[in-house]
């Protein structure tokens, strides 16, 4: 990425917060990472407002209810669809008065990818949809067309550039074969990396069409597949730095490889809940450095190529803690610019 819509030295967050609250959870995104403020996301309101729900929400001519064993395929849009599209108009609403006082010139908003979204749905008879070829293509399209939508009414309220950020942190279940069948005997057969490849590319180019901004896909598995998310489209990559410290070299090859191609790194670095213990900036820094350190790689590249966010969404945190991690991702993003003289 030659040239990226945010300025240098920003952070950001991952989705979710604490709460039930969307006016007062945007206004904290918008009030500690001004540059960069993404919409909340607060699953504590329950059906709907978790990561599937709302975008099953978004879906165009795809309905889905609630049953016993999660979200489900539905012939019509009932209750529990119009709730998911009920609260994300409540969240656009309240994301676009907290934006109103800071004017950021881009805004982020989460998706769920293809691959997640279509393993943790349902067809009717209780399979999940990445099993049925013709259900996933459907989906994909669907999630490409109601993403436009979504893309286009988040720029009108806002008046910013908007960027996506897919959520895929099912992918490597999805691709080693870790997801139980409907009976709980067996595991759903993995899916071949060209083909989640392909599928998710055709997501990410019409993320790109729909804003004409980088696209982030986000993944924070303990061993996130960074280089089939690149080769898939994808300008930015995000996940958790923090349990990659004592990665193997092949996974660190990737994130070099990944790098040196030009991708842009959200780097989880900020704990998603409070530590209990003083936290010092340094310490939270230093796996950013140690990185570019053992990649060979010059400091100021986390500077032109890198952006600080917590390890994950915040939605287990107190709301104090919410935002002071992300006080602190703003903190270090200053940080990676103008490294205080101590360090």
């Amino acid at each position: 990425m030659e040239k990226t819509p945010w300025a240098t030295a920003v952070a950001t967050g991952i989705g979710s917060l604490p709460g039930t609250d969307p006016g007062e959870a945007n206004r904290v995104v918008a009030g500690e990472l001004p540059d960069l403020p993404h919409l909340a996301e607060l699953p504590a309101r329950g059906v709907g407002a978790d990561m599937i729900g709302r975008t099953a929400g978004l879906l165009v001519d795809i309905a889905v209810e609630v049953v016993p064993s999660g979200y489900r395929v539905a012939t019509r849009p009932g209750h529990d669809h119009r709730r998911a599209v009920d609260l994300m108009r409540f969240d656009l609403d309240a994301f676009q008065d907290a934006v109103e006082n800071v004017k950021p010139s881009v805004v982020k908003v989460q998706v769920t990818g293809p691959w997640t979204l279509t393993s943790l749905i349902e067809l009717q008879r209780g399979h999940r949809v990445l099993t049925d070829p013709g259900a996933l293509r459907e989906f994909a399209a669907s999630l490409s067309e109601g993403l436009a939508a979504h893309v286009a009414e988040v720029a009108k309220r806002t008046g910013a550039s908007v960027v996506v950020q897919l959520d895929e942190p099912m992918l490597p279940s999805v691709l080693r074969g870790l997801l139980p069948t409907p009976s709980k005997l067996g595991y759903v057969n993995p899916v071949p990396e060209p083909e989640a490849r392909e599928l998710l590319g055709t997501v990410i180019e019409a993320a790109r069409r729909a804003t004409g901004q980088p696209v982030i896909v986000h993944c924070c598995a303990d061993k996130p597949p960074l280089t089939l998310l690149r080769s898939a489209g994808a300008d930015a990559l995000a996940f958790d730095l923090t349990v990659l410290r004592n990665a193997s070299a092949e996974v660190l090859d990737q994130i070099g490889e990944t790098w040196d191609d030009g991708a842009v790194l959200l780097l989880g670095l900020v704990p998603t809940t409070d530590p209990a213990v003083p936290v010092a900036l340094k310490s939270l820094a230093q796996p950013a450095f140690d990185l570019v350190d053992k990649l060979g790689f010059a400091r100021t590249l986390l500077t032109e190529r890198a952006v600080p966010t917590p390890t994950c969404g915040l939605a287990a945190a107190t709301h104090t803690w919410a935002r002071r991690a992300m006080a602190l991702s703003r903190e270090l993003g200053k940080a990676f610019a103008e490294p205080p003289e101590q360090w």
